[in-house]
């Protein structure tokens, strides 16, 4: 074990399952337990994107989080969704992200990029703009279910977020973000993926949500969305009531919702939901020709 890596004995880690960390970028040793089942690798990101699509930016007056619709007609998916269907396209085509991203961004150009994002489509270099914006966490929830250990998936969310994202903290959040998605889908225990968390990338999760709630603040970042959404996971019981947690706290719905939303499915083994009712009513869209656009749901369904 390199020496950087630490093992930390009283984290109720079992010896069959033992995860090593390190503070400095970050795992470098794992060995899988035994996986949760799931309904898909992605169907969470994308329908908690739909989900919190939209409260981004305001709630009706009265509005009850336990109690409002998940799955009105007035949600959309936006360009987090397209982005995590975007890395999965790069993972199956053997493409670089900055390509897959190109191009989906090209061919979904009204989705809501940030701003920094969309003078990257538009350049001919396409280099890292050092952002540390929570567009780099958003995307990855396929990676996190996709390759097959802890190593891997923090490189490969590294390199994902790099093409854009290539501020330490924005790489961070991509990984943290993948990461706990693995740890989720493998059989880790939230106290598990709570320390992972804490101790290998700094976020401070002890702040319970109602904690939380006077003093929240639309905040894009990955140093304030990571927490938030690793919180509203920690305190659910399903995929929904995280979804839930994530409609109760003033925040970047859409996109905490998607970063919560696959950690949670990946922990859960799914949705709840009748995800492909779901996919076709979003997804499938005319497009500027008059037919029906299939090719997001298209990639969402297809098997890894």
């Amino acid at each position: 074990m390199p020496e950087s890596s630490i093992f930390f004995e009283n984290s109720g880690i079992s010896d069959k399952n033992r995860l090593y960390y390190s503070y400095r970028y970050h795992t470098t040793y794992f060995e899988t337990g035994k996986g949760r089942e799931s309904s898909f690798f992605m169907y969470g990101a994308i329908l908690g994107d739909i989900a919190g699509s939209r409260f981004e930016f305001s709630k009706p007056d009265g509005f009850d989080h336990k109690k409002v619709e998940l799955f009105a007609n007035s949600c959309f998916y936006t360009d987090d969704t397209v982005m995590t269907i975007a890395t999965k396209y790069a993972i199956k085509k053997g493409i670089p992200y900055a390509k897959a991203y190109s191009l989906f961004g090209r061919k979904y150009p009204k989705v809501g990029y940030g701003t920094m994002f969309k003078k990257w489509l538009d350049s001919s270099s396409q280099k890292g703009y050092n952002s540390y914006g929570n567009g780099s966490a958003m995307r990855v929830s396929f990676i996190g279910r996709h390759f097959k250990t802890l190593e891997e998936v923090e490189k490969e969310a590294g390199k994902s977020a790099s093409c854009t994202h290539n501020h330490p903290e924005g790489i961070k959040g991509a990984v943290a973000a993948a990461g706990c998605t693995f740890l989720a889908a493998n059989g880790y225990s939230k106290k598990e993926i709570r320390h992972y968390a804490t101790q290998t990338f700094g976020y401070k999760l002890s702040k319970p949500l109602f904690l939380r709630r006077p003093f929240s603040k639309f905040d894009i970042s990955c140093q304030g969305s990571l927490p938030l959404a690793l919180v509203c996971f920690l305190e659910s019981n399903s995929w929904e009531s995280c979804i839930r947690n994530v409609f109760s706290i003033k925040c970047d719905t859409d996109t905490i919702g998607c970063i919560a939303g696959g950690i949670a499915e990946a922990f859960y083994g799914g949705t709840g939901f009748d995800e492909d009712a779901l996919l076709r009513r979003y997804l499938i869209k005319p497009n500027d020709y008059g037919h029906l656009d299939t090719f997001l749901y298209d990639w969402a369904k297809m098997p890894d």
